[in-house]
């Protein structure tokens, strides 16, 4: 019993005709009904009651069909695997990475996923959130970590950090004596902070025109350590995500700012997983960054 001959099997119970059969799998109808008589030679049954217009299928027929296709899917699924694991051997992977990223668990997944597949080549691409989001979607970039405001619509995303917003300012600053700091209060003080198109910013942005405020937008910076030197410097107030206040606590206070509940996050995001080399580098970064794979993989 052959493959080809479960497919021809196949063609004619869905089709119900030998010629229409014949021209779906692409040979001659002499040569269809060829390998059909030859199946049922071999099985010791008829498989088609060829009485009528219209080919129906036998008992016997009937009870075949459902483990002929289920033969063909098992075969297409080694083929599919096989695929895969050559398209692992070699090939190209493009990571966009935030501006500024200074997270170490997303060089370790890409560590790991080199050390497992040393011969797909990976591209380290730094761009702000907005455009690699962009780029994601347009399939130049397969897996990005980006800072968002809301996880991207249309793309699928994993939250790496999700974190609220705080005024950081040195000691003397008016605002380090204070016990709570709401958004009003940073709007009377220049602001240092990310530039446009990064999760950050966003957030910032929207909350500030949420309340009609307008702050002064003193200095950018794509850098958490370059923010947190300009304002130690008094150059203005940063702002910046609780992590990365929490490491320049020795020269900064920061507050969280108490009507700015909106959190930023950092996630991964990507569009297809149908790219084994995206699904084995998400399974690192799971790893990496601690998240559980989804129940259903």
């Amino acid at each position: 019993m052959e493959l080809r001959q479960l497919e021809y099997f196949v063609a004619v119970a869905e089709e119900r005709n030998f010629t229409r059969a014949a021209e779906r799998v692409h040979i001659s109808q002499s040569g269809v009904s060829a390998q059909i008589r030859s199946l049922e030679r071999e099985l010791g049954a008829e498989l088609f009651d060829r009485s009528a217009r219209t080919v129906t299928l036998t008992v016997a027929g009937k009870a075949a069909l459902d483990h002929a296709r289920a033969a063909l899917a098992a075969a297409g699924a080694v083929g599919q695997a096989v695929d895969e694991v050559s398209a692992l051997l070699r090939g190209r992977i493009t990571v966009g990475m935030v501006i500024g990223c200074t997270l170490t668990p997303l060089f370790d997944a890409l560590a790991g996923f080199h050390r497992a597949h040393p011969a797909v080549e990976i591209s380290l691409l730094e761009d702000n959130s907005d455009r690699l989001v962009e780029q994601v979607r347009a399939g130049a970039v397969d897996v990005a970590l980006t800072g968002t405001a809301t996880l991207p619509d249309g793309l699928d995303a994993l939250t790496i950090v999700s974190e609220r917003l705080v005024a950081a300012v040195p000691a003397g600053h008016p605002l380090a004596r204070r016990r709570r700091v709401a958004l009003r209060d940073l709007a009377a003080h220049p602001i240092v902070c990310m530039p446009p198109g990064t999760g950050l910013r966003t957030v910032f942005d929207r909350a500030c025109a949420a309340q009609g405020l307008r702050p002064a937008i003193a200095l950018e910076a794509s850098a958490a350590d370059a923010i947190a030197d300009l304002a130690a410097r008094g150059l203005g107030v940063a702002v910046l995500s609780t992590s990365m206040a929490a490491g320049h606590s020795d020269r900064l206070t920061a507050h969280v700012v108490d009507d700015l509940e909106t959190p930023a996050l950092l996630a991964l995001v990507w569009r297809d997983t149908r790219n084994p080399a995206v699904r084995e580098l998400l399974a690192h970064g799971r790893r990496a960054f601690g998240k559980p794979a989804p129940a259903h993989e």
